[in-house]
């Protein structure tokens, strides 16, 4: 059985370098490559380096509970989906809501109501629908509220994974992001178990400091080890800081999931 593929993101790592030569050193040493917000980049020039995508951000403005969020996410989702057809890119990125700069709501919430939650399934069905079409996946990434995204609805992985099952389309699946999990809820072995069915990608970084594995509390070996015994195959991505060097943290990395390649 082919195990997972390792990918890394760009944002993050080689921060004294031009963006696409960025994307070169990571994909360099065989590893796919993803990226955030694609407006502020040369598409022409990320799409000749001959890179392999991994995900990208799938919208970038609006929300999933509110008229005029709604239509902006579907807007620029479908604006997404174009810029991933030039990069050959399967999967388009999503949050519970927007985001500005530097991680936060654009409209924070604090009560989540079941009106929104069912609104929210019925846009997420819609950006499925959008996927299918374009013959790509949207992944829903749950992140957490206590250090990094305050006032986020539909955060906790525990609410994406529920909206997912909710929607059941092949066209929508989990960011699963044990950073943020760890933060907010831990036990990640039993997470990812629970989650597997579900799962387009898996996104790592240790806590505290949100650097490479072995520089924080996550025994990411026993995670790897886990998605080997329950059969995982697709993409783990490391969004993380490099904690010093960055050839260092993806030999950190990769040294990580040795046993689930």
């Amino acid at each position: 059985m082919t195990g997972v593929r390792l990918a890394a993101c760009a944002e993050m790592l080689y921060l004294d370098l031009p963006f696409v030569d960025r994307v070169n050193r990571i994909a360099d040493r065989g590893l796919l490559v993803e990226i955030w917000d694609w407006s502020s980049k040369d598409i022409d020039a990320l799409a000749a380096s001959g890179a392999e995508f991994s995900s990208m951000t799938g919208y970038l403005t609006g929300n999933l509970t509110e008229p005029d969020g709604i239509e902006q996410l579907l807007a620029t989702a479908a604006q997404s989906l174009e810029v991933a057809d030039r990069l050959g890119c399967p999967r388009l990125n999503l949050h519970g809501t927007g985001l500005d700069g530097r991680g936060l709501p654009v409209r924070p919430v604090e009560v989540v109501t079941p009106t929104m939650w069912l609104t929210a399934a019925a846009t997420l069905t819609r950006l499925a629908e959008l996927g299918a079409a374009a013959g790509r996946t949207f992944v829903l990434e749950n992140l957490n509220v206590a250090v990094d995204h305050p006032g986020t609805p539909f955060a906790a992985a525990s609410d994406t994974l529920a909206l997912v099952t909710a929607v059941d389309h092949p066209n929508l699946r989990l960011n699963l992001d044990l950073y943020h999990a760890q933060i907010g809820e831990g036990n990640l072995i039993e997470l990812v178990t629970r989650a597997q069915p579900y799962i387009g990608e898996i996104q790592v970084a240790d806590v505290p400091g949100r650097h490479e594995p072995g520089t924080g509390e996550i025994n990411y070996a026993a995670v790897a080890a886990a998605l080997a015994r329950i059969g995982y195959t697709g993409v783990v991505g490391l969004e993380a800081w490099a904690s010093a060097d960055s050839d260092a943290a993806l030999d950190a990395f990769e040294a990580a999931f040795a046993a689930a390649r």
